[in-house]
């Protein structure tokens, strides 16, 4: 396929373009800068612009952009990015893709487990309603946004990510200095679900899914198995030899990211299962956390 790839520069992004070609597929990025290659195709969200010239023939489309929500604090500024960097571009290029002559067969647009809320120790299947909180608003509008895609007759899969794991990005980056020098330990309570998943999986997902014609909808792209804080701290400790013994200081996590930030990514939980994945017959190289972190470790990138 002629597979579009938006978001090409990120965790993500960087890892699924590889295997994409690895796969046999001609892969386009759409850039907000100048086109580095024929492979690049130009637009920017902020003005509205796209080159919608460009983007005929495409086949798929997995569409990953959006600011990073868990970068700088939650001020109302940064809030606004975060809303409008998902929702803007969203709709800008749901729009395109229906007006196009040669429309993609498939759009896979990003979501966040997010949408959900903090819901303590609740199972989590797509047809959990949504939660009440900034994120929780912001995921709902940024799949509303695909709408477009939908009418025009584009299959459509609102990817709801939890927390990908990668040595070399991402939340598990910013871990494992504390955890090396043996300072890592449970945030809060320890209680709040992690729903989280390998970066391998995740890629391998969106390959699957791309494929898989009989879905559409939201779909979580976690892992079978989340785990509370305090099980996941017990393993990354296990995974690097390390104690965890002292729980995580939330106050100067506080000061730099503010309490709302914090509050929403470290101390509340949700507890996400991925039915519509496991059903559509996706089977996790990483089920469970332990096995997941010694990879995600051992990996040439986490060196």
């Amino acid at each position: 396929m002629n597979v579009l790839v938006t978001g090409s520069h990120g965790l993500i992004g960087s890892a699924l373009i590889p295997k994409l070609r690895a796969d046999g597929h001609w892969v386009l990025r759409l850039v907000r800068g100048e086109p580095e290659g024929a492979d690049d195709v130009r637009w920017d969200p902020v003005a509205g612009t796209i080159d919608a010239a460009g983007l005929e023939g495409v086949d798929a489309v997995v569409h990953l952009a959006g600011a990073g929500i868990g970068d700088k604090k939650w001020t109302p500024a940064r809030k606004q990015l975060i809303r409008e960097s998902r929702t803007k571009a969203t709709d800008l290029l749901a729009r395109t893709l229906a007006g196009l002559t040669r429309r993609p067969a498939v759009l896979l647009s990003g979501s966040a487990v997010g949408y959900y809320g903090n819901r303590g120790d609740t199972e989590l299947t797509e047809q959990a309603p949504p939660g009440d909180d900034f994120a929780a608003e912001v995921c709902v509008v940024w799949e509303g946004a695909t709408a477009p895609a939908a009418d025009a007759g584009i299959r459509v899969v609102t990817i709801r990510t939890g927390i990908v794991l990668a040595a070399h990005g991402g939340a598990l980056q910013r871990m494992l200095l504390p955890f090396k020098l043996g300072l890592g330990g449970r945030i809060g309570s320890g209680d709040q679900y992690m729903s989280w998943i390998a970066l391998d999986d995740h890629v391998g997902a969106i390959r699957h899914l791309l494929a898989t014609e009989s879905v559409s909808g939201p779909v979580n792209l976690t892992a079978p198995n989340p785990v509370t804080n305090a099980e996941f701290t017990h393993a990354l400790g296990g995974a690097l030899h390390r104690p965890t013994v002292l729980p995580t200081p939330l106050f100067p996590l506080k000061a730099i990211y503010g309490g709302e930030l914090v509050q929403h990514l470290l101390v509340d939980g949700q507890r996400v299962v991925p039915r519509a994945l496991e059903a559509s017959g996706y089977e996790f190289a990483y089920p469970e956390i332990d096995g997941a972190l010694r990879a995600v470790l051992a990996a040439p990138a986490a060196a």
